[in-house]
């Protein structure tokens, strides 16, 4: 009886989120119900099957992320009132391996914890779930990020057996281009909007030479939180080694010219644009974004770091999904009343080069103002995982450069 006390009384409702004020968030003002960033770490994003990761489990992962936010920012893991994590290639979006890795992080089970999945802006959308809790006076403080697994689990799974489907998919335009391979979708962005090559390798070549400057600069320090774990191979003989490492660093840089990138093949299309140079590598990493209502993060003495304004998405035809951004801005742009010149850094996810060229076209964006410290092309892109690595990524940027 006494336990069922306890456990009774660990799980009354939460009493202590705000009342629903809806306050309008304005840009340059603060406001006890802003909604506000308070911390953004990552690991370090390891190449697919052959990088550090390759033989980590994702909740070791979350778990080691986690850890390392708490031990940063001091925040108790039993303040945090909820869990919003991003994944896309395992099973049920990996709720399991989160409930996991929350606890293995010292999360106790009364901290709820939920995963969300919209492909590669998944740890994104976890940052806006649980922003939307603490503007909607559901929560005051909570946890969102993301995490993949690339080494130990395939895209191929993504697209159902074409057999189990309807026969109507195969009548809808726009049903059947839900199948269409991510690297296709790239080239109809090339052939429809006019990119070229060159374009393409130029930017890939720009991306890798931002990161690879930032790393020598070490920009990257203070958004990677070192990773303990080990590595496993076969010797020579066919039996299993296995080596401790530390892992501190991302793995994907290439230090590569224009030239060496032109005579690589395309990789989706013959003639075409994107090739393993211009295009997002396949990455193994995780990130955790804290965020809370400002009064609640001034009570607990956190480190305000950013504010929350506002989110936008938008849909986009599925052969040409990577554009979604050059639709998405203009909405977000137009709650916050600002426009595109306004903004200082736009990290866009460089799932492509294809993609991220059209949308800064689109939108008119400045290639200095694209990625400061380079993007997926050379740091990698863990699906689940990039939305929260861009918000690591930003943070430190915007205080680095005033």
């Amino acid at each position: 009886m006494e336990r069922i006390s306890q456990v009774s009384n660990q799980l009354k409702p939460n009493k202590t989120a705000s009342v629903l004020h809806r306050t309008k968030t304005v840009v340059g003002q603060k406001n006890p119900d802003d909604v506000v960033i308070c911390a953004a770490y990552r690991s370090p994003m390891c190449k697919n099957r052959r990088g550090g990761l390759k033989d980590t489990p994702s909740e070791k992962l979350i778990a080691d992320v986690m850890k390392g936010l708490f031990e940063k920012t001091g925040v108790n893991p039993k303040d945090i009132q909820d869990i919003c994590l991003g994944n896309v290639l395992q099973s049920g979006a990996g709720f399991m391996v989160s409930r996991m890795g929350q606890f293995l992080a010292g999360v106790p089970y009364t901290v709820p914890v939920h995963t969300t999945n919209r492909l590669c802006s998944s740890g994104l959308e976890a940052c806006s779930i649980i922003a939307s809790k603490i503007q909607n006076g559901i929560i005051d403080i909570g946890l969102a990020g993301g995490f993949e697994n690339m080494s130990q689990f395939e895209m191929e799974g993504l697209v159902p057996p074409t057999d189990t489907l309807h026969d109507d998919v195969f009548e809808n335009e726009n049903a059947r281009d839900c199948m269409m391979s991510m690297g296709v979708t790239s080239e109809n962005v090339a052939s429809d909007f006019g990119i070229t090559r060159e374009e393409c390798d130029k930017f890939g070549l720009n991306s890798m030479n931002k990161a690879i400057n930032a790393n020598k600069q070490g920009y990257f320090k203070d958004e990677i939180i070192p990773i303990k774990t080990q590595i496993k191979n076969k010797d020579k003989d066919g039996n299993e080694t296995v080596k401790d490492v530390t892992l501190t660093q991302d793995e994907g840089f290439r230090d590569t010219t224009l030239e060496k990138l032109g005579k690589l093949k395309p990789s989706f299309k013959k003639g075409g644009c994107s090739t393993a140079g211009n295009s997002s590598q396949t990455t193994d990493g995780a990130a955790i974004v804290l965020i809370a209502r400002r009064s609640t993060a001034e009570k607990l003495g956190l480190q305000i770091r950013a504010k929350w304004v506002t989110y936008a998405v938008a849909g986009v035809p599925p052969r040409v999904m990577g554009i979604g951004p050059a639709y998405a801005i203009p909405v977000a742009l137009e709650k916050a009343g600002l426009k595109v010149e306004d903004i200082g850094i736009y990290e866009l996810n460089e799932a492509f080069a294809t993609q991220a060229i059209y949308c800064a076209k689109k939108l008119g964006i400045p290639q200095d103002k694209i990625n400061p410290k380079g993007g997926a092309i050379a740091c990698g892109h863990p699906l689940g995982c990039t939305g929260a690595r861009i918000m690591a990524t930003l943070l430190p940027e915007l205080k680095r450069s005033g």
